[in-house]
């Protein structure tokens, strides 16, 4: 047995492929959050986006509004806030609202904004969000934390003798995560405020030679050498991974569901719309094949993805979370299955919860013989008794 109790969760950028009802595919967005409440996953993060067509979800508060009042315990976080768009008051006061709204249920998570069309829409030159982003995070941490008003004047926001409005209902603060995807400026600022961090994209898209991180070990230790040069500490535990992942029962099976949803989601929108390296210079159909063989996705069974977890477990010198990335390269049955397996199949082998279990029916079997005898000898002498107070 362990004390760390793996967390589970999912992604939800969200991807819909064009030309499909957007109406329709938000409603698929909550009842998947509906789906993974009732099968015991422990979160979910929800984007912001504001262009290039797949990712809907403009306002991650609205989006988490909705899905609270239609769930009852999982727990829901922005990933990710991206916090060079918005003024760091309004965005703390937001996130406190939601946070007694919900009872406690939200965490914050926060990015410099994934997409260059969004930040080109804005005025914002994409040089600048990730310094953005840290100005905007240290303020948010002051204006959760400190009780005399805060002055800030920067180039791009100002605050005058400003307070949070509420306190916040998770005491000192709801938890607060940085994603870290391929440049170290992620892992720093969680070292630098001893935030959670949501990695996303090292094990999903090229790693190119211009990364300054090779190694998940490595990036990792970007957080810990920086926490400690601000007296804070991050802990392994807050850590979490997002995969790529479908399961069916068998390995065919799986990525024949995905084949062709696979080659829309690499080709169509990281390719072809976003703009990143090409993964695979071949048959469409192929590409999911590819990235499986490339060990960046996981489309398989239970047991790929356990594999590939504590393959992960290794990598990384060890993490808390498994974040599943939100697609729609199967059937709408195809993926609501593809979760119910990672729920019964994968969560319990990383949450101690079948240690007792299995204990248990050991100990059971290994006596069962001696038992069971005495068993048919209590009935054996309970019919003799009444036969004997019959005569």
């Amino acid at each position: 047995m362990t004390n760390q109790r793996m967390k589970f969760g999912t992604f939800l950028a969200p991807f819909h492929r064009l030309g499909e009802n957007p109406t329709s595919a938000l409603e698929r967005d909550l009842e998947l959050l509906e789906h993974l409440d009732r099968l015991d996953f422990d979160e979910a993060w929800i984007g912001e986006h504001h262009s290039a067509g797949w990712e809907t979800i403009s306002s991650p508060e609205l989006f988490i509004a909705n899905a609270a009042a239609r769930t009852k315990h999982i727990k829901l976080g922005t990933g990710v806030i991206s916090l060079p768009y918005h003024n760091p008051l309004m965005v703390a006061n937001r996130m406190i609202l939601l946070d007694h709204l919900t009872r406690g249920r939200v965490m914050m998570g926060v990015g410099p904004g994934a997409l260059a069309t969004d930040a080109h829409m804005l005025g914002i030159n994409p040089l600048l969000q990730r310094e953005r982003m840290d100005e905007s995070l240290g303020v948010i941490m002051r204006l959760l934390t400190e009780s005399e008003p805060i002055t800030h004047k920067s180039d791009w926001f100002s605050l005058h003798d400003a307070t949070v409005h509420l306190q916040p209902y998770t005491r000192p603060h709801f938890p607060i995560a940085v994603a870290a995807a391929q440049s170290p400026s992620g892992m720093v600022l969680a070292g630098k405020h001893g935030a959670s961090v949501l990695s996303l994209g090292l094990k999903t898209y090229t790693v190119t030679s211009d990364t300054y991180s090779k190694t998940l070990k490595d990036f990792w230790e970007i957080a810990e050498t920086t926490a400690k040069e601000y007296n804070k500490t991050v802990q392994r535990e807050n850590w979490r991974i997002v995969l790529v992942v479908h399961l069916a029962s068998t390995r065919k099976k799986a990525l024949d569901q995905a084949r062709m949803g696979a080659s829309y989601f690499q080709r169509d929108y990281f390719e072809n719309t976003m703009g990143f390296d090409v993964e695979y210079d071949g048959p469409a159909e192929k590409i999911v094949d590819a990235m499986v063989e490339k060990g960046k996705w996981v489309v398989g069974t239970p047991d790929d993805l356990i594999d590939a977890i504590n393959q992960l477990k290794i990598e990384t010198g060890g993490f808390g979370g498994i974040l599943v990335q939100a697609h729609e390269m199967a059937t709408r049955e195809e993926t609501l299955n593809s979760y119910e397996l990672i729920s019964r199949y994968v969560a319990p082998e990383f949450q101690d919860s079948l240690f007792s279990l299995n204990r248990s029916h050991k100990w059971s079997a290994e006596i069962r013989h001696e038992l069971m005898a005495k068993r048919k000898q209590a009935i054996k002498n309970a019919g003799t008794k009444h036969d004997k107070s019959k005569k």
